[in-house]
């Protein structure tokens, strides 16, 4: 391709300019556009209606802030090359090429024990391949080896700019405005002290606002009971397909699903096996939800109850309390389901589950933000701040949920 200056148009940040070819290359590659199938925020969309951004418009976006990001540092004096500020966008723009359908809700399912970004490092490493080892330096970026540290925080850190990006992206989506974020104000912020990414002292109120913003999007999107309700849906859903495939079962399914369903592939079979990518990279929502839409009507009654239930909305309800639930609270639902529906305990128990809803804002005893104050001290985030309610924004909120038809 001839190198031209290509220009998309952003609802969040207006025109976002694609001037380098590598990058565009990377945007046009089947890997890529397969983003555009995977929706950013899972089935949050049943809650939020407006919430069907996918990974694709998350990508884009992150990419142009990592641009812009790097023009601040430059102008503050920090040395970036060409190579390295085009490395650095290219990683952040395949970060989440790993994602499966529905984003994160899947993780551990299709693939078993194999993290998104597992899955985005064998794309960077298959892409690099395929493009004569242009992406060597932003694989050492994304991975933390390559020697200038701060290009990687700017990837991955409490302060990057996939966090930037999703958090006002996803606010914009939802309509949920305590998302919001000081996004001009934090990159123009941004410094590098010591080879770390760094806020000067003036930013140091955007960041408390981002680390609020944070804590407030979590509990009202990310973890919002409804959204915990439909994720567990289809999560029951995958396992009473793979429970129907390991008895035996006719179970309808796409080819490249059904793979696998009916293979538990872990995570040393994916550096083994360069067909898994492959197969891997045909999976998205539209693969999935077509199989619901089909087994909605299946001859299995318990497979087929649950498919509609996502299909027309008819979402589990949702308990939290403070403690775990106990094996005898959820084997007391599973007797009065038994007694309903007339099906066993053993099938009804695939129409209750559990799990625990954690929020953790900032996290002070890993990587912390550091604040570049005026006398030259770097200080953490917690510290610097004067603000007497941000005394503990690490403080880990959790929530036990359980899960039941209405």
């Amino acid at each position: 391709m001839a190198s031209s200056r290509k220009i998309i148009n952003d609802p969040i940040y207006g025109f976002i300019n694609i001037d380098d070819e590598l990058i565009f290359q990377l945007i046009e590659h089947p890997y890529f556009q397969r983003l555009r199938r995977i929706r950013q925020l899972g089935l949050t969309g049943l809650v939020y209606p407006g919430a069907t951004h996918t990974r694709f418009h998350h990508a884009i976006g992150a990419m142009h802030l990592m641009h812009r990001a790097i023009a601040v540092l430059r102008n503050k004096g920090v040395e970036i090359t060409e190579d390295e500020a085009l490395s650095a966008k290219a990683a952040i723009l395949l970060h989440d090429i790993g994602h499966g359908p529905f984003s994160h809700v899947l993780e551990d399912t299709i693939l078993i024990g194999v993290h998104h970004e597992q899955l985005s490092l064998a794309y960077m490493h298959r892409l690099n391949g395929e493009f004569n080892g242009a992406l060597e330096q932003a694989i050492q970026i994304f991975s933390d080896t390559y020697p200038k540290r701060f290009l990687h925080q700017l990837v991955s850190s409490q302060l990057d700019m996939d966090r930037l990006d999703y958090l006002t992206r996803d606010s914009f989506y939802t309509g949920v405005s305590e998302g919001i974020v000081g996004l001009e104000r934090i990159i123009h912020m941004l410094n590098v002290r010591e080879d770390q990414l760094v806020i000067d002292e003036k930013g140091v109120y955007s960041v408390e606002k981002f680390i609020v913003a944070r804590r407030l999007m979590y509990w009202q999107v990310y973890l919002h009971k409804t959204a915990l309700a439909a994720d567990g849906l289809l999560l029951s859903i995958m396992r009473r397909a793979r429970y129907l495939v390991d008895g035996g079962k006719e179970v309808f399914m796409l080819p490249k699903l059904a793979y696998f369903l009916k293979n538990r592939i872990q995570a040393h079979e994916l550096s083994s096996d360069p067909t898994i990518l492959d197969r891997f990279n045909e999976l998205d929502d539209i693969e999935l939800y077509a199989c619901i839409k089909y087994w909605k009507d299946d001859v299995d009654p318990v497979l087929a109850y649950l498919c509609n239930s996502l299909i027309n909305r008819k979402l589990p309800a949702t308990r939290f309390q403070e403690t775990p639930f106990s094996d005898e609270q959820k084997d007391a639902e599973i007797k009065q389901l038994s007694g309903r529906f007339n099906w066993t305990e053993e099938d009804c128990s695939f129409l209750v589950y559990s799990g625990l809803a954690a929020n953790e804002a900032y996290d002070s005893n890993s990587e912390k933000i550091l604040i570049n104050r005026k006398n030259g001290e770097l200080m953490d985030l917690v510290h610097a701040s004067d603000n007497y309610n941000f005394s503990s924004p690490n403080r880990v909120v959790r929530k036990y949920f359980l899960c039941t038809p209405k």
